[in-house]
């Protein structure tokens, strides 16, 4: 089975159904009482997270993007942008857990906050217990965690004022990320920083490093994401042509981003011919929307600013997965609340996004199955034998998330997540 590192995963931060009943109920599906998952969710927001999630399984499961054709078209365009806008519905959810439009004040103000805190933590033990299982997917829960402890002092700002945020973090941090890597290649302050990080003893990772700089989803360059979803929340979704702006300037974003670096590429002088050195590739041409091209080695030149591949922590990436998640996002708010008939089509898919979570863990846990307790023989992933193993995960999860929430309005991790928050009602 194929396992790509570069991936999509669940925020894991569902929001409780009181804050969702509490958000603008215009954005919750006309059809909400005749076989939506429940009345008081925003099913747009669990349609985006569902397609999030088989983006997900394409990337861990599925053919390789080298298979060509429509197929290849389909998995290498969910790569990567999967985990952004899983990334941006965290940010969403965040916001309604923390009260939207208006954040909660007073005890509710702080009692949501400590959710938000115990939820981090959670999240952080999953991640690192999922990690141990040397599966070889990246996973991001633990990073997660710390990106909503991060994000979580700026909640209450107005949405013009996270876009702001946002964009100037998208335009900076990336910058500053190279730099610190660089002198990580240079010095050993790094290796200083792990030997004394308790993180990094316990978990037998790289810590606190790790988790802002050098891993697949180091915090420094992934709040932009966070931060716009906490934006498009704080938004009136259901005024006059929101949608259709949010739509626009996902557009907008998108074209920036990628067509910004298509053009970077081709004017900077011998930019292509040096990011194809760096990655051993033999062409960088698809390095301003793939990650075909690969990863550099351990010295980054800095052409690779200049690309927006998935994961490639550039600020031509974010600009792009962000403009991309806007546009998905803007799609299914428009589609629940204006195609009650084509919701109820979907419903399949909401379903897996309102057990994101589970979803996310469970496929972990079934890798771990197969490879390593039952030593499945893999299957090539430059083939399409994998199609077959990526349809069978879509099925099994949509057919385990719609049996669970006839039943039940949370998934079983979710579940375990509103338990392990329920000391926050004590916050004083």
């Amino acid at each position: 089975m194929t396992q790509n590192v570069s991936s999509a995963v669940p925020t894991g931060l569902s929001p409780e159904p009181q804050a969702e009943r509490e958000a603008n109920h215009s954005s919750v599906s006309p059809s909400a009482s005749v076989g939506t998952p429940s009345a008081g969710r925003l099913i747009g927001i669990d349609l985006a997270r569902g397609l999030a999630v088989f983006g997900m399984y394409s990337a861990h499961v599925g053919p390789d993007v080298t298979v060509g054709g429509p197929v290849g078209f389909l998995l290498e365009t969910a790569r990567g942008r999967s985990s952004a806008l899983f990334a941006v519905l965290a940010g969403f959810s965040l916001i309604l857990i923390t009260g939207r439009p208006r954040p909660r004040t007073g005890r509710a103000g702080r009692q949501a906050v400590a959710r938000i805190v115990i939820r981090a933590v959670v999240l952080m033990v999953l991640g690192y217990a999922l990690t141990a299982l040397g599966t070889g997917v990246e996973v991001i829960l633990s990073f997660y965690g710390l990106l909503f402890l991060a994000a979580l002092p700026l909640h209450r700002l107005r949405a013009r004022t996270l876009a702001l945020v946002a964009a100037a973090e998208a335009l900076v941090l990336p910058q500053v990320l190279y730099v610190l890597r660089k002198s990580m290649e240079e010095g050993n302050w790094a290796d200083a920083v792990i030997a004394g990080d308790p993180l990094a003893r316990i978990t037998g990772t790289r810590g606190v490093v790790e988790l802002l700089f050098t891993g697949e989803y180091p915090a420094l360059t992934w709040m932009p994401f966070l931060l716009a979803g906490m934006a498009v929340a704080k938004l009136d979704l259901t005024g006059p042509g929101v949608r259709s702006r949010l739509a626009l300037a996902g557009g907008a974003l998108a074209l920036l981003g990628y067509g910004g670096s298509w053009l970077a590429l081709r004017l900077v002088p011998h930019a292509l011919s040096v990011i194809a050195h760096a990655t051993g590739s033999g062409s960088a041409s698809s390095a301003w929307w793939s990650d075909t091209v690969g990863e550099p080695g351990s010295r980054i030149p800095p052409a690779w600013l200049l690309v927006a591949a998935p994961h490639s922590q550039t600020t031509f990436s974010i600009l792009g997965n962000t403009g991309v998640a806007l546009v998905v996002l803007a799609v299914c708010l428009t589609v629940v609340g204006t195609m009650p008939r084509l919701t109820r089509l979907a419903r399949p898919v909401s379903v897996v996004g309102m057990t994101a979570l589970t979803a996310y863990v469970l496929h972990i846990v079934a890798l771990w199955l197969f490879t390593d307790v039952w030593e499945v023989p893999a299957i090539e992933d430059d083939t399409m034998a994998a199609l077959p193993v990526l349809l069978a995960f879509i099925v099994a999860a949509t057919l385990l998330a719609a049996a669970w929430t006839r039943r039940f309005r949370r998934g079983p991790l979710e579940h375990v997540l509103h338990v392990a928050t329920r000391p926050a009602r004590h916050v004083p």
